[in-house]
C-alpha cells in the first residue's frame, strides 16, 4: 500500500480529476486534505508522497526527495492566494492579519512580502477564516488561500486584494511554487518502492497531460463548489501550472533562501533533491 496525499482545493482538479476517475488502484490510498494536513501526515510519517507545501520540504529537507516535474505553481496571478485588506499593504505596520491555518507556505510568502518586500511589521493571528473570532479580533487584512480565497474574492468585502504570486512576480520576475510533490527519503530506500513512485509519478504526469485537454469538461464539474461560474473557473485553472522547469527551480532557491535568512528553513534544503 503506498499513501498519497492530495491537495483538496479545485486548483488540482486538472490532475486530480482524471486520477479519480481513471485511475484504479487499491494499493494506492489517497487521503485528501489541505496543505497543513498534508504537510503534518508526510513529516510523521503518516503519508508515503504527496502534494505538499513547498516550505514543508524547506523545513526538512532530509526527509524526502522532490518528484520531478511536478508543483502547483503560478506565473503571475495565481488567482487564490490573498492577502485582503482594509488597507494599502504599505499601511499595515503593527496593524493584526489573519493567517490561514490551512498553508505553510502561503503564510511564510505573504510575511516575505510584507517585512521584506514591503517594509513594514504588522502583527499576526492564526484562525478560521470564516470563523466567529473575526467578529471579536478585526484585522486589518486575511491571508485566505485555495477555495476560501475563491469564496472571498467573489465576495468583494475586502477594497484591497493583493494576489502574492503575481507580486512575487514583480519583485523576482519568476514564478511562485506554491506546493511540490514530495516522498519520503524512508520510503524510497526500499528498492521496491522506487518503482512503485516511479509509477505514481508517470500517473500523475500522464493526469497532467490529460487534464489539461479536458479543461472545459473539467471546469463544468467543479466550479459549483465555490460557487463559480465556468469561464471564471477556466480562467483561473488555466493561470495554474503543475510542472517544476528551470524557473520553478530557480524561484524556489530564491524562496528557500529567503526561508533561511529569516531563520525558517533548513540550509540542506539547496540544492534541491529531484526524484525522476
Amino acid at each position: 500500500m503506498v499513501r498519497i496525499g492530495m491537495v483538496n482545493y479545485i486548483n488540482t482538479a486538472p490532475i486530480y480529476e482524471v486520477w479519480k476517475a481513471e485511475v484504479d488502484r487499491s494499493d494506492w490510498q489517497v487521503t485528501e486534505a489541505p496543505p497543513s494536513t498534508l504537510n503534518k501526515l508526510l513529516a510523521a510519517d503518516q503519508l508515503d508522497l504527496g502534494f505538499v507545501s513547498s516550505f514543508e520540504y524547506a523545513a526538512r529537507p532530509e526527509k524526502y526527495q522532490i518528484l520531478a516535474d511536478l508543483s502547483i505553481s503560478a506565473t503571475g496571478p495565481v488567482g487564490s492566494v490573498y492577502l485582503f485588506s482594509t488597507v494599502a499593504p504599505g499601511s499595515l505596520d503593527d496593524k493584526l492579519i489573519l493567517l490561514t491555518g490551512q498553508s505553510d507556505t502561503s503564510v511564510c510568502l505573504v510575511k516575505i512580502i510584507l517585512e521584506e518586500f514591503i517594509g513594514v511589521q504588522p502583527r499576526y493571528m492564526t484562525g478560521e477564516i470564516f470563523g466567529q473570532h473575526l467578529e471579536r479580533e478585526h484585522p486589518a487584512a486575511v491571508l485566505a488561500i485555495g477555495d476560501e480565497a475563491l469564496r472571498l474574492k467573489v465576495d468583494n468585502s475586502y477594497p484591497v486584494q493583493l494576489d502574492l504570486a503575481e507580486v512575487w512576480n514583480k519583485k523576482t520576475g519568476l514564478p511562485f511554487v506554491f506546493a511540490v510533490c514530495a516522498v519520503r527519503e524512508e520510503f524510497i530506500c526500499i528498492a521496491d518502492h522506487i518503482l512503485e513512485v516511479q509509477a505514481i509519478r508517470k500517473t500523475f504526469l500522464d493526469c497532467r497531460r490529460k487534464g489539461i485537454d479536458l479543461l472545459p469538461e473539467i471546469c463544468e464539474r467543479v466550479a459549483r463548489r465555490i460557487p463559480m461560474d465556468c469561464e471564471a473557473c477556466s480562467l483561473y485553472l488555466r493561470a495554474m501550472e503543475y510542472d517544476l522547469g528551470p524557473a520553478k527551480q530557480k524561484a524556489l532557491h530564491i524562496f528557500f533562501s529567503l526561508l533561511m535568512q529569516r531563520g525558517e528553513a533548513d540550509n540542506a534544503a539547496l540544492p534541491l533533491k529531484l526524484f525522476h
